[in-house]
């Protein structure tokens, strides 16, 4: 019975990540963050979210570099 409620919450953790990232969060959805999720998997998640976005930097960077200039 706990399987969609434990999906919801991985869901929510993520978009609060997410929005967290981008800086635009109202008051009472931070308070229900606060409240209804679990803070390790809001850390775990963040950390996923900052390595992927590093990783997606450098790969971005790479890309740019490889490119020929057509000069």
């Amino acid at each position: 019975m706990n399987g969609p409620a434990r999906n919801t919450s991985w869901l929510r953790t993520i978009q609060a990540v997410l929005w967290s990232f981008v800086g635009l969060r109202k008051n009472s959805e931070y308070q229900q963050d606060i409240e209804k999720l679990n803070p390790f998997h809001i850390i775990g998640v963040a950390i996923g979210a900052a390595l992927l976005f590093v990783l997606g930097l450098i790969a971005l960077v790479n890309w740019v570099v490889v490119q020929p200039t057509g000069f």
